[in-house]
């Protein structure tokens, strides 16, 4: 039995984000980090194989080597943590929640791009496999770990957003959030590589998809491993509004074009000074 399959004629053409990156990063209404090393690039970014090989690397080293050095340095204040969530509520000390992590699957291809070919017998099922793997989808998941700030039953009603003076959090949760110690525990899943220091802060599964609808190119956010802080979290904090996740969206991709071990030491310093203010939490 003959088949036919789509065959998108803009291969050879592929999609380089010059539009996204000129509406998003070039608006005048974005915060401009002026201390953000600029790079030269021939060409947008579009995800993480843009980067180069060293600075990728590199990267990898520094979280390596970040990652143990905070954990022998809060060592024991991990321990006085875990000790605090225990008697304070009821509940696990350690949290997990799926998250959405790197995606290297390839973008789906405009429909009104593509043109008719004839499929050979026999090859109808490998096409449609083959489709499948190429359509755009949302980032590989991943277990993160974060110390519990929120009651057992917090989203018993299903999940959503935490917000200013969130009345599920526990006693001893809002001090974690403030000091983000309650994030500590990530520098497990960037050990294991399912995270960076720096990057996009990863979003739960249950709000892509409606986030991706309402702000546009918000899965481009998604070309670079997830972080446990990032030029979006320093600047913009932890608001969960739409117009928050803009934002987001902008200084995620401004990260993307500027991505290097520099700026990546610039936003780790600066992650102390939010810590220790305690600008931005929730």
């Amino acid at each position: 039995m003959s088949a036919s399959v789509l065959v998108d004629d803009a291969d050879v053409r592929s999609d380089d984000l010059s539009d996204i990156f000129d509406h998003y990063v070039a608006d005048e209404n974005l915060p401009s980090p002026e201390w953000l090393t600029r790079l030269k690039l021939e060409r947008p970014r579009r995800n993480v194989r843009c980067l180069s090989l060293s600075t990728r690397i590199g990267k990898r080293v520094l979280d390596i080597v970040g990652a143990l050095v905070l954990l022998t340095i809060l060592a024991v204040p991990m321990v006085v943590t875990a000790i605090a969530v225990r008697l304070t509520s009821r509940g696990p000390i350690i949290f997990r929640q799926t998250r959405v992590g790197l995606n290297q699957r390839s973008r789906r291809r405009d429909r009104r791009n593509r043109i008719f070919q004839p499929l050979a017998d026999g090859e109808e099922r490998r096409q449609s496999e083959r489709d499948r793997r190429q359509t755009y989808g949302f980032g590989l998941p991943f277990t993160i770990y974060k110390f519990r700030t929120m009651r057992i039953d917090a989203e018993k009603d299903g999940a959503r957003f935490a917000v200013a003076n969130d009345p599920r959090v526990t006693p001893i949760g809002g001090f974690l959030r403030k000091t983000r110690l309650d994030e500590v525990p990530q520098l497990w899943n960037v050990l294991r590589g399912e995270m960076s220091l720096v990057g996009p802060r990863p979003e739960r599964p249950e709000f892509i998809e409606k986030l991706s609808v309402e702000v546009p190119n918000y899965l481009h956010r998604l070309g670079l491993k997830p972080g446990l802080t990032g030029l979006a979290q320093v600047i913009n904090g932890y608001d969960n509004d739409i117009d928050g996740f803009r934002r987001k969206v902008s200084l995620d991709l401004l990260y993307l074009q500027n991505c290097c071990v520099w700026n990546d030491v610039k936003v780790l310093l600066r992650t102390v000074r939010v810590v220790l203010t305690g600008s931005g939490a929730l």
